[in-house]
């Protein structure tokens, strides 16, 4: 039985051990994050399943927002979405913007250059086997 509020645990500690966005080491040199998590893998307790889960359903949601700011994006099957959000997620929007000639072939229905522009790059020297992978989506959709 809890014998305390625990939005009020909360707050006492976020006051006691500070809030990081960011890891960093504490001062047992544990890499950490958050209030006090001890993510380090010596002796860190890490992160749980549902943690993980909903950490990447709110990186899925942050994905998904920058990926509607391409026009072309709504209309694609549900295939190529899942193809272009799973670019963005790895690349990042920034690296992803850099993809000109996808990005023009993306919006102009031509998946098959849209395609070929992801085989043709350093990220699928990278990792070739999950560009094979996304240039396949967005060719057949």
């Amino acid at each position: 039985m809890i014998l305390f509020p625990v939005n009020e645990m909360i707050e006492h500690l976020k006051a006691e051990e500070g809030v990081k966005k960011f890891a960093y080491r504490c001062t047992n040199n544990k890499i950490t994050i958050g209030v006090g998590r001890n993510i380090d893998a010596n002796g860190g307790i890490g992160l749980s399943e549902s943690e993980i889960d909903f950490l990447l359903a709110n990186d899925i949601d942050r994905v998904l927002v920058e990926a509607k700011t391409f026009d072309w994006f709504t209309a694609l099957t549900q295939t190529r979405q899942v193809a272009i959000v799973s670019l963005i997620f790895q690349l990042g929007l920034p690296r992803y913007k850099k993809f000109a000639k996808h990005i023009q072939a993306m919006s102009e229905n031509n998946f098959t250059q849209a395609a070929a522009e992801i085989l043709d790059s350093k990220f699928a020297k990278q990792v070739p086997a999950r560009s094979q992978r996304i240039a396949a989506m967005i060719e057949r959709g």
